[in-house]
């Protein structure tokens, strides 16, 4: 990962007083969809249905990450059918 693919979605936290950066939950799942075929796509739709049924994120955070992540057409039908249930 390189560029705004690296830099987008950091989240800084705190864990027993040290801050830590870590990417939010919508710039994780964009990020599965960008390595499915290494963790697998099983993976990446347990990540997607779960952060929606949890509600981790909005819709347009998911879709400003696949854009940064170039993943846009590869997610688009699956951010369909999670809208739509």
């Amino acid at each position: 990962m390189s560029g705004s693919s690296l830099i987008e979605g950091i989240d800084k936290i705190v864990a027993d007083g040290v801050e830590v950066r870590v990417f939010n939950a919508a710039k994780t799942v964009a990020d599965c969809f960008k390595f499915r075929n290494k963790i697998g796509l099983d993976v990446a739709l347990e990540a997607l249905h779960d952060g929606w049924r949890n509600r981790r994120f909005t819709m347009d955070e998911l879709w400003h990450y696949a854009v940064v992540n170039r993943v846009a057409n590869v997610m688009r039908p699956y951010l369909e059918s999670v809208a739509a249930s």
